[in-house]
């Protein structure tokens, strides 16, 4: 009771921090910035200014769905973000660029991230049915269940690796900003706090992931 407890106090979180997020993202939007550069323009310049030359900068549906992919070396704004001349568009085009000069400077935690990603896809694919079926048959076949549990771990590890990440990205966005003059020190506040909050849902998401799996191992525990 007390784990299923925590479960939805963490889901609760996740709702507030995730509603939080997009009302910073909203109320900076509004708020121009000194350096008058769109956060395709943001991009550009902090990929050159760290010598990077061969990542893509493109545009993506959506909102907030902003994102680097390491494989295909782009690092794609939504369009609010990519055409946007606002705080919120700044921080989030350079917070992705930030995650172009781990890559390109083998930030080992971003190292540790990509490697896991085949066996968390192979997880995600198949474990909530594993589970499922585990939690049914646990009485007399309790090891599916722990199958379950192993994969489910995985995706969580994979949480916990995402945080350095998220914000190491985040102080390489600032410092950038700062280093290049192109926010005053309000402007910089505001960015700090948007990107602070963008990384609250990582951190969410981690414990969610974690008291989840909590969950799942008492349910073994009690019943095998």
């Amino acid at each position: 009771m007390e784990i299923l407890i925590l479960v939805g106090v963490i889901m609760l979180a996740s709702w507030l921090v995730s509603m939080r997020l997009r009302s910073k993202f909203n109320e900076y939007s509004q708020v121009a910035f000194t350096g008058n550069l769109t956060g395709a323009q943001i991009a550009e310049k902090m990929l050159r200014d760290n010598d990077i030359t061969d990542v893509k900068i493109i545009s993506v549906d959506g909102q907030l769905t902003d994102h680097y992919n390491p494989i295909e070396k782009t690092v794609n704004l939504s369009p609010e973000v990519y055409s946007g001349r606002s705080v919120a568009a700044a921080a989030v085009a350079a917070h992705e660029c930030g995650h172009a000069v781990q890559h390109a400077k083998a930030y080992m935690w971003l190292g540790l991230r990509s490697k896991l990603v085949p066996a968390v896809s192979f997880a995600s694919r198949w474990m909530q049915w594993i589970l499922l079926a585990g939690v049914l048959t646990v009485a007399v076949f309790p090891y599916l269940l722990l199958f379950g549990i192993v994969l489910f771990a995985a995706t969580t590890v994979f949480s916990f690796v995402t945080l350095p990440v998220e914000f190491d990205a985040s102080n390489r966005a600032l410092a950038w900003l700062n280093k290049a003059g192109l926010v005053s020190t309000r402007e910089h506040e505001m960015a700090k706090d948007a990107l602070w909050w963008a990384a609250m849902t990582y951190v969410v998401a981690a414990l969610s992931s974690l008291a989840t799996l909590l969950y799942y191992i008492m349910i073994f525990l009690r019943r095998r």
